[in-house]
Formats: structure tokens, sequence, C-alpha cells
């Protein structure tokens, strides 16, 4: 057994070790072991050139981080939380994402970046947001999120043959969840979606930490006789809507789980796809459940309620078989 936090971390030590072009930079990710204990033990490891902590600035490491990947280097940039990452977003959108686009092909920014996402810690509205599907939104990016011990494990070096930018998000209450590793486990596929359960009745589309929450909702609603389909989208942008528009065609109905805010959603993406492409493969309408629309609350009652949740998942799986 080995949690999503040390499964990260093993991605990084192999990547570190496998290419002297690999470095990893950002606050507090070498002497204290990263704000969330990823990188724990790895300024030990491999000296301080190759883990180096940065000043509390996302704008300048960030774009310290595009800068090294234009000379030819690996930089995978932790930024503390996705909240945060808004203090970047003029170096990430108007130039990690455009720069080969504006300059004709002939550059290209191989940078990772991994962030925190999302909610279930209580550590406040400015801490908690999921604003991945944000950044789903921009041409250029390609956006992972790994729900699995083995996605964790091996979407980074995946990530780093890229040769364009990587923004990887780690939903925050997955850190410590423990799951089976095979030994062999190594890199693993960023460009299509996963069945991580089969069924027939109706299609689960979820993401990043709501994909727990999918399958405890679908292992309840096998007590009932629904069978539900759980798909892991995996990757954001691009979007592999082809397994969705297969799964939905089997089972005719589609339910979305996003712990993004409901409007403007990438939640609102996948529907409006669907009603586009297989409208008259629906028996019902579409169902989301989403985080609701406040900033995430501190008190513990208050962030579970406004959070999606088992609940939400089954009594909208319901309206849709009827």
């Amino acid at each position: 057994m080995i949690t999503y936090r040390e499964a990260l971390r093993e991605g990084l030590r192999e990547a570190l070790a496998a290419d002297d072009r690999v470095f990893l930079m950002g606050e507090d990710v070498g002497a204290y072991g990263g704000c969330f204990g990823v990188s724990l033990g790895l300024l030990e490891e491999f000296g301080p050139e190759r883990v180096r902590d940065t000043p509390m600035s996302e704008s300048a490491f960030v774009g310290a981080g595009i800068g090294a990947a234009l000379g030819g280097l690996r930089p995978i940039v932790e930024i503390m939380t996705v909240n945060f990452s808004l203090l970047a977003l003029d170096q990430i959108m108007n130039n990690a994402a455009t720069l080969r686009h504006m300059s004709g092909g002939q550059l290209g920014v191989p940078l990772v970046i991994r962030m925190t996402t999302g909610a279930g810690r209580q550590l406040a509205a400015q801490h908690s947001h999921s604003l991945e599907g944000w950044y789903a939104h921009i041409p250029g990016l390609r956006i992972v999120v790994p729900a699995t011990v083995a996605d964790a494990r091996g979407m980074l070096w995946t990530a780093l043959e890229n040769p364009d930018p990587v923004l990887l998000f780690e939903h925050i209450a997955l850190y410590p969840v423990a799951e089976e590793l095979d030994e062999g486990a190594g890199a693993v596929d960023i460009d299509s979606a996963a069945i991580r359960r089969p069924g027939s009745d109706v299609t689960l589309v979820a993401y990043g930490g709501t994909v727990r929450t999918a399958l405890a909702a679908a292992e309840r609603l096998a007590g009932d006789g629904i069978d539900a389909e759980v798909i892991d989208l995996r990757t954001l942008r691009p979007l592999d809507f082809g397994t969705v528009l297969d799964s939905l065609r089997r089972t005719h109905r589609l339910v979305v789980v996003d712990e993004g805010w409901r409007t403007g959603s990438l939640s609102a993406e996948i529907a409006a796809r669907a009603a586009e492409i297989a409208l008259y493969d629906l028996d019902a309408p579409i169902e989301r459940v989403c985080t609701e629309e406040v900033p995430i609350p501190y008190a513990k009652h208050l962030e579970d309620a406004a959070l999606p949740s088992p609940d939400g998942v089954v009594a909208a799986v319901r309206r849709a078989v009827g």
C-alpha cells in the first residue's frame, strides 16, 4: 500500500533521477519538504540545485520556470494551491500557453506546474477552490488531474515528455488516501479517460477528488439495482469525450460530478457536448452535481454541505433513471 502523497513523491524522485535537466522549484519544496509533504527528503537526496526553494512570488518563480524550459531544462514548478496560481496567471496564460503559437512553432515550453486543488480539509476560501476548469479553457495548456495512486505515480513522467506546458492538479483530500500499487508501475496515459467502474444504466463522469464520490454513489446505487458506470476523465484538456460518448450511447443517461462551481463549469462543457452530439441518445435530462455557488466555507458542516456528496450524486441518478 502507498499513499497518493507518497506516489507523487516517487514520481518526482524517478523524474529527478532519470533526467539531469529536471529540477523542482517552489515555495517550501526543499528544507520544509513541501507544504503538503510531497517533496519531503528530496532536497537531501538531490541537493539545492535540483530542489530549489523560491521567494513567495508566484509570478516570479513561474516566470523563472518558463525561462528555464525555453533554455532546454525540464522544470517542475510547485504552486502551493490553485488559488495562488492566479497570481501567476499572466505568466501561465500569456506566456507559457501562447509562446509556441506566437513564435510560429519555434519555441516550446516543456514545463510542468503542479498545484493542490479542491476542498475537504477546512482551509477556507483562499485555499480550497477548484479552478482547473478555468485552466481547461486555455488553448496551449494540457490539464491533467490524477484521481488514483497509480496516476499520481505515473502522470508526471508522461507530462515531462510533453513538449508544451502541462498543469497537474492534485486534490488535497487525496493526499492521505492509500491504495495498492504494482511494483512495475510507471508512466501512464494522459490522453484517455478511464472507466473506473463499468455499468449499464447511467454514466457518471468525474475527475480528481470527485471520482471517489462517484464510486461511493455507484456502490450505494448497486444496492438498489442501478448499475452505474463511472468515468474518470483524467485529462481535462484535451478532453477525451469519445469515452464519455461511447458510454452514454450504452447507458442513455448522464450525470456529471464536478467540484467546480456550476456556472461556466467543466460540467457545463460536458453537458453541452452531450447535447450537441448525442441528444437523441439521451433518455433523460443531463444531471450535474457541483459545488454550491459560494466561497468554500471554513466550518466543517458548511464545507461538507457546499461540496458534491455521494448523497447528491445518488439523488441525481435516481432523477435520471426515473
